[in-house]
């Protein structure tokens, strides 16, 4: 029988290299090369290698905001902790409350993909197999996910390192195959503006692709969530968090030169996510069988990264239950494993009845582009608030702690940063390379309000009945943890 306990995750489970895998495959780098980034070509066309670069930099101004906080504020609430200390306790509880539902909703998100990208695939390869028969892989990778996340964080994490070193190491070879192969072909032009997509002249087309390209480093963050099970959490989160962005991020830049110069900078602009002109067809038509290892690289890089959100959800439910402004319910652990097991029966849940649902109810593909622009528009939102509550700590934090650069200037330009990526997300055009949002893709913004006013409307309640419970929003646990027990009691900071 399974207790229920108000603060016990295992301590001291995994260490530097299991939390930085965890941030690196929530970024999913393979399906992000593969997929996300080639949305950017449209516009930046053979300049896109400039346009990960830039994204690449204002990206760390928000990494550098997460990776401070992380250091002082190491907790399994995270952001809605980072929100609470920083703004204040009611900013902390909507942004907890909005992070657990998006989070929740990539595993069903990357399951989705991998069914239609496995179902295709094989569909492609032999034509008797079905192309709509998607849903059993995306059962099995949720059965999978479920048993990894039960086994507790160290299998969890371990499994993730497994997957994302695989993924990154074929990618990386491919680059260098292409690079081999370009020959003369390389040039340094890339990083310019004279390769940009037609309509798209200079840096405007490069900006456009920036911010299309800043939305694959979503995910740099997830390492925080596991601070309580983490050794040196203070110095690890940090070390995680920065590591993930400028490791994946310089990862993004050489892959997306390699294919740049070997496709060639003045075709790029026709590259996309399948098809001949991307990387799973280049592969096919330049490399042999090479691109089974690509199209394997992909379906890791759904598993991993549903993996890691998966750890992600069930850790800041985790947070907010034990200080009950969630179901209790959601605070119950694995005697054993010390795993968040009501949780990850939830996540379970409400990933295969979103994949079945939605996948059944429009088509897997319309789905994964409903559930993506959920997800997007809730996590930038997120990363903007988490950019003014580093600001705000530190200012109150006294004159010794704050540093100007990476306190007050870094959480501005990251800030600046998000916004245009919000916007694009949101399919608010407020430039003109920003495409309205149709049916049923446009109802991403009706959802996303419905769950954040039941969050306003639980906060309310919660404040005329429970006031003390939103002040613990902003409380540590690992500041008054005692290792003799499993309660950690102490004063909520102030």
């Amino acid at each position: 029988m399974y207790e229920e306990t108000t603060g016990a995750l295992r301590r001291d489970a995994v260490g530097l290299r299991e939390v930085l895998f965890q941030s690196v495959t929530a970024m999913a780098p393979a399906a992000a090369v593969a997929a996300s980034i080639p949305a950017g070509a449209a516009f930046a066309g053979g300049s896109l290698p400039l346009a990960v670069l830039i994204a690449l930099v204002a990206c760390l101004f928000t990494a550098s905001c997460v990776a401070e906080l992380a250091r002082e504020l190491p907790a399994a609430g995270s952001v809605a902790t980072y929100a609470a200390r920083g703004l204040h306790p009611a900013i902390g509880f909507l942004v907890g409350w909005g992070y657990v539902f998006v989070e929740m909703l990539v595993p069903p998100l990357l399951l989705l993909q991998l069914g239609f990208t496995a179902a295709g695939t094989l569909h492609e390869e032999w034509s008797s197999y079905p192309a709509d028969l998607w849903w059993p892989w995306s059962l099995a990778g949720a059965g999978v996910i479920a048993v990894a996340g039960y086994l507790g964080v160290r299998a969890s994490a371990r499994f993730g390192t497994v997957l994302g070193v695989f993924e990154i190491v074929v990618f990386l070879v491919f680059a260098v195959l292409l690079i081999g192969k370009a020959g003369d072909a390389n040039t340094l032009s890339v990083f310019g503006t004279s390769h940009t997509a037609d309509g798209y002249a200079g840096i405007s087309g490069v900006f456009a692709g920036s911010v299309y390209t800043v939305l694959a480093f979503a995910g740099f963050e997830a390492a925080a969530p596991l601070a309580e099970e983490t050794r040196d959490p203070r110095r690890t989160m940090r070390r995680a968090v920065l590591g993930a962005a400028l490791g994946i991020g310089l990862f993004y830049v050489l892959t997306t030169y390699a294919m740049t110069v070997y496709f060639g900078p003045d075709r790029f602009a026709k590259f996309g996510a399948s098809g001949a002109a991307s990387w799973g067809g280049v592969a096919r038509a330049s490399f042999g069988l090479f691109w089974v290892l690509v199209f394997l690289a992909v379906i890791n890089s759904t598993i991993a990264n549903a993996n890691a959100c998966a750890n992600v959800s069930t850790r800041t439910a985790f947070a907010l239950a034990r200080i009950r402004v969630l179901p209790r319910l959601l605070a119950t652990l694995h005697p054993g494993h010390r795993s968040p097991v009501a949780g990850i029966a939830l996540q379970t849940l409400v990933a295969v009845g979103a994949v079945l649902g939605l996948g059944f109810g429009y088509d897997p593909v319309t789905a994964f582009l409903l559930l993506a622009t959920v997800i997007v528009t809730v996590v930038v939102s997120v990363y903007i608030v988490v950019n003014l509550a580093c600001a705000g700590y530190f200012l109150r934090a006294g004159r010794t702690a704050f540093k100007p650069l990476r306190h007050l200037l870094f959480p501005v330009l990251g800030t600046a940063a998000f916004v245009p990526a919000l916007l694009t997300a949101a399919g608010i055009p407020a430039f003109d390379f920003v495409t309205e949002l149709t049916a049923p893709v446009s109802y991403a913004g009706p959802i996303v309000g419905v769950w954040m006013a039941g969050g306003v409307v639980v906060l309310l309640l919660l404040i005329r009945r429970h006031p003390e419970r939103i002040a613990e929003t902003a409380r540590v646990h690992l500041d008054t943890y005692d290792p003799t027990g499993d309660r950690q009691d102490g004063t909520v900071p102030r």
